[in-house]
């Protein structure tokens, strides 16, 4: 019977510089992570405690009063469906159009240049607030959620980002299917497409995320409370949290509004669902960071 010997492994040097460089990322992972904890934090701390100790890494007592006066107005949750509407439909539009551009300046068709110059032209220079207002304002789009999804149809630089991607994948692959009789329609969206998923993923989320986000269109354009976006919706809660204007519901709970609270909770009422999707994500998001950096 054969008896094997196994070498008993070194232990890894470690010097200075780790020592340091450790201590350095660790520091840097803290500062990223403590905004987010503190945002928390503060939304279940009542008033009396945050005044008495500002910085604190652990709540002594918690409350929801925050999230009480959040959650009491209706308009939260109009807020929302209509944030989740032009997230879903706003992603969507955006993918599409980027996806169909981004393929269209790979090929070769007669003015390309000039109208990738155009295009590219666009992502500096722009016709100024006034114009876009009166533009919107005759397309007839005024106070609707359609002046929230229609007018930021492509994003110039992920268009161009997915250019290149597209242009560094091989050649045989759209020729052959071509001689099979693809349309280009067919090897976009059968070929390309899921050879660029984790970028197409990626972008999708940044996409998602600027929705999410969408506040100024809808500060310009919408006149009626029930189609504001969720942020305007946070934005007038905590205006009215500040104002010290008290519903009759919160006079009746006793709840006095705290301001910093419920600013921090309408921050985490904000970030949660983006938090929550990203995981399942990830994969790809990191994916595309990598195939960013390598075909950019």
């Amino acid at each position: 019977m054969e008896r094997y010997k196994y070498k008993k492994r070194r232990p890894v040097a470690c010097n200075w510089f780790d020592v340091l460089n450790i201590a350095f990322m660790v520091l840097f992972a803290l500062l990223i992570l403590y905004p987010f904890y503190n945002s928390v934090l503060v939304s279940f701390t009542p008033q009396t405690d945050y005044i008495k100790t500002p910085f604190m890494l652990y709540p002594k007592n918690l409350t929801l009063d925050s999230y009480y006066i959040v959650f009491e107005s209706k308009v939260i949750f109009t807020g929302l469906g209509v944030t989740l509407v032009v997230t879903v439909l706003g992603v969507i539009y955006n993918m599409f159009l980027t996806l169909l551009m981004a393929y269209a300046f790979n090929r070769e068709f007669p003015g390309k240049k000039f109208f990738l110059y155009a295009v590219i032209f666009t992502m500096y220079f722009n016709g100024g607030l006034i114009p876009y207002y009166l533009l919107i304002k005759d397309l007839g789009l005024m106070d609707t959620i359609s002046s929230m999804i229609l007018p930021t149809g492509i994003s110039i630089m992920y268009m161009t980002v997915m250019r290149k991607y597209f242009a560094a994948l091989p050649e045989e692959l759209t020729e052959s299917a071509k001689m099979d009789g693809a349309s280009e329609f067919t090897i976009l969206f059968r070929i390309i497409l899921p050879l660029s998923l984790p970028m197409v993923v990626t972008f999708a989320l940044y996409y998602g995320i600027e929705r999410w986000n969408e506040w100024w269109n809808g500060m310009l354009f919408i006149k009626s409370a029930f189609k504001q976006p969720l942020q305007l919706v946070l934005r007038g809660i905590i205006q009215s949290t500040g104002a010290q204007v008290m519903s009759s519901h919160l006079q009746e709970a006793g709840i006095v509004p705290f301001s910093d609270g419920v600013k921090m909770a309408s921050i985490v009422v904000t970030m949660t669902p983006v938090m929550c999707l990203y995981p399942f994500l990830q994969r790809y998001f990191v994916q595309g960071l990598a195939i960013g950096a390598v075909k950019g």
